[in-house]
């Protein structure tokens, strides 16, 4: 089976039906112990998760209840592998012993953190592949069908930070591999999605500058400039304005920064990219 995290909260049976319980202090107990698999779950995370810093004194039993009615479930619609119950408990707790590889949020920290290091390692094409496949798996906001408690939204401002970075590594991938340029859709929808995030930005109007497309680089620092001074009376980084000043002095060329040499490696850039590394 699965267990599908990003986006609304769905259990995969290995027949392909889609299961989800009906009680929603359930799918958080499951969801929580989901973000964790394999790994003890102490039930005091489990009570500051359902009732946040008041919990009824009946918390520890309702609790039981709770992992008591997500094992029927299991049960009922043949979950259990074999008739092997995966939610066990292991005092101070409960364990959910699933193969994280069938958890989409642990199969993504995987993808993203693997591609990092391809990158560090100068393979892009493995990045790109392994960061393509990771987003993939995003078919929206984390547990978007789920009420979280404060456990539940730590985890879920982690997971959309990571798919920010993400983000990030995928643009830096295709530029190490020359496809800066075919990514201009997808910088432009980024910065549309995130306007206050400055890299984005950034590698669009250098994007542009490399396609010979001055005039809308430098549409896209005016459009970024009025976000930041209407938003938070801020100017764009000194990184941004040395790249608009570059814009303004350079020809119709538009040739962008200098092609990597004939040895194949990196060439070095001007001094306004430093920023935009990742």
């Amino acid at each position: 089976m699965r267990f599908n995290l990003i986006g609304p909260f769905e259990i995969v049976a290995d027949d392909g039906s889609v299961h989800l319980p009906t009680t929603p202090k359930v799918c958080q107990t499951l969801a929580l112990l989901l973000t964790r698999p394999g790994e003890l779950v102490p039930v005091d995370s489990l009570i500051r998760e359902l009732w946040g810093d008041c919990p009824p004194r009946s918390a520890p039993a309702t609790v039981q209840t709770y992992v008591h009615q997500a094992r029927r479930m299991l049960n009922e619609h043949r979950l259990a592998s074999r008739g092997n119950q995966p939610l066990i408990t292991r005092p101070p707790g409960y364990v959910l012993e699933v193969d994280p590889e069938d958890v989409d949020i642990t199969v993504f920290e995987r993808l993203v953190t693997g591609a990092r290091a391809a990158l560090e390692d100068d393979r892009p094409e493995a990045a790109a592949h392994d960061l393509c496949a990771a987003l993939s798996l995003w078919r929206g906001p984390v547990l978007s069908n789920v009420p979280a408690g404060k456990v539940l939204e730590g985890r879920i401002v982690y997971l959309a930070e990571l798919r920010i970075r993400a983000l990030e590594l995928r643009i830096e991938a295709e530029d190490r591999l020359g496809r800066l340029r075919e990514v201009i859709p997808d910088l432009r929808a980024l910065v549309h999605d995130y306007p206050l995030n400055e890299w984005f930005h950034g590698r669009l109007i250098c994007a542009l500058h490399r396609a010979g497309r001055r005039a809308e680089a430098l549409e896209a620092y005016q459009a970024l400039y009025r976000i930041l001074d209407t938003e938070l009376g801020l100017e764009p980084s000194l990184e941004l304005r040395r790249l608009h000043a570059e814009l303004l002095h350079t020809g119709g060329s538009g040739a962008g920064p200098a092609a990597p040499p004939v040895d194949g490696r990196p060439a070095v850039a001007p001094l306004w990219m430093a920023s935009f590394a990742v």
